[in-house]
């Protein structure tokens, strides 16, 4: 429709609705704006409540402090090698396993995704997987955090469709060139795929580098703690004025800094890499989705 031949009434229901959109966004995004701007604010500022949106005195020495401490260094290092090995091995367990389902003729085919279909719909429960851990030699170890939760039944039938839309006369080529099922899913079907690859990276690497509950369970070492405990410890000290370094390596209410810009600052300094990396990914990230659900 014209916009000159639009009604009164059509346009102020647009302003309204845009207004309201405007308003959710500047809620959603207000959170971000007080964290980064708290943690670049300097200590003296801080105090006096100087700063609104913007600190009116920066300063970086939240971050030095958090980045010379053993305790956010080794969580940083725990949670950076969860995150790069989780993802790698999730993606090749995934592509993998969802490649051999899609062959009709793989013995126990069937049973297999029976089994998988049974995941999505009854979960064994915490105990057994704890003990299932413990039995494993898992404990306090960051593979504990790993191999439990290497792929789930959704993940693998997205992929699996997304195979099963590729046209068989490549594999049928590639057989008829001599290569077997392994280097037909490595050399063909995976560089085929990377829009669905990339998609799925994104969805363990955020949930990798989220890990928390796992690592509250299982880790007894406070330096393989996740950087999510990390967080939550910082906090809970500081609310209860444990003061307890015995309990972990890291107290903010010991640093000459005021607590919140120390805690901002870690905020910043872990949500940072999702940011960072999102971009790249998001361009594959609907594509390869929707292109993995539309054949079942």
């Amino acid at each position: 429709m014209n916009r000159s031949s639009r009604s009164p009434s059509s346009l102020a229901a647009d302003i309204a609705i845009y207004a309201v959109l405007l308003l959710v966004c500047i809620v959603m995004i207000f959170p971000y704006v007080y964290v980064f701007a708290v943690s670049f604010t300097s200590a003296q500022s801080y105090v006096a409540g100087e700063f609104i949106l913007f600190p009116r005195q920066w300063s970086l020495d939240a971050y030095r402090y958090i980045l010379s401490t053993s305790a956010f260094l080794d969580s940083f290092r725990a949670t950076a090698f969860i995150a790069l090995a989780g993802t790698a091995l999730s993606i090749v367990f995934t592509t993998s396993f969802a490649y051999a389902v899609t062959k009709k003729t793989m013995p126990g085919r069937n049973l297999l995704l029976l089994m998988l279909l049974v995941t999505m719909l009854f979960s064994g429960g915490l105990v057994p997987q704890y003990l299932l851990v413990e039995k494993l030699g898992l404990i306090n170890s960051l593979w504990a955090l790993i191999l439990p939760v290497l792929t789930n039944a959704w993940s693998v039938f997205v992929v699996k469709s997304f195979f099963q839309s590729l046209p068989d006369s490549l594999e049928d080529s590639a057989q008829i060139d001599g290569c077997n099922d392994l280097v037909i899913w490595y050399r063909i079907i995976v560089p085929l795929s990377m829009p669905v690859i990339a998609a799925f990276s994104l969805f363990f690497a955020v949930g990798y580098w989220n890990t928390y509950f796992s690592g509250l369970i299982y880790m007894r070492d406070a330096a393989k703690w996740p950087l999510q405990v990390l967080l939550q410890q910082m906090i809970l000290q500081n609310e209860t004025n444990m003061g307890n370094m015995s309990v972990v390596s890291f107290d903010p209410s010991q640093a000459a800094l005021p607590p919140e810009t120390i805690k901002m600052a870690a905020l910043v300094v872990v949500i940072a890499p999702i940011i960072l990396v999102y971009p790249f990914l998001q361009k594959y990230f609907a594509k390869g989705v929707l292109l993995g659900s539309v054949k079942g």
